[in-house]
């Protein structure tokens, strides 16, 4: 990304084996190469009780989830490299790799890089939807050496 990118890097999981600073920032540059000049967000890694509260909280599903996106609301017309914050629940990455037969790696990879198109404004709601942004990720984790995730 030829702009700026800052990630904030918070770990709040029991779970030892997370990608590092540098992984993070590779793949959320991969997302935002030729859609966003700059970006700052905040991606917080949390255990299943966070990331089930969390869930709850703000989609009304009484289970952890994989990846919660959170775009920045800011007023009209306030200019910010503001993009907003991801919450990865660790332990079911970490499950959901293995059950599936990825590397835990590729699976990281692409929960944040799904996060951060979510931030961006793409959504799965409609089929439509769903091939382009399946599509974008699975050539974004081509680009990057990883299989494709679907």
């Amino acid at each position: 990304m030829a702009g700026m990118l800052r990630v904030t890097l918070q770990t709040a999981t029991q779970t030892k084996a997370l990608p590092s600073d540098a992984d993070f920032e590779r793949w959320i540059g991969a997302a935002l190469a030729g859609r966003r000049e700059s970006a700052e967000l905040t991606v917080r890694i949390v255990d299943e009780d966070e990331g089930a509260r969390l869930n709850h909280r703000y989609r009304h599903k009484d289970y952890p989830t994989n990846v919660l996106s959170f775009p920045a609301q800011l007023p009209a017309g306030v200019e910010s490299a503001l993009l907003g914050d991801l919450v990865i629940c660790a332990p079911l990455v970490m499950r959901e790799a293995a059950e599936q037969g990825k590397p835990a790696q590729a699976h990281w990879a692409h929960l944040t890089i799904h996060g951060t198109l979510h931030l961006l404004g793409y959504d799965h709601e409609s089929a439509s939807q769903a091939e382009e942004m399946e599509s974008l990720e699975t050539t974004l984790l081509a680009g990057l050496g990883y299989p494709d995730p679907y």
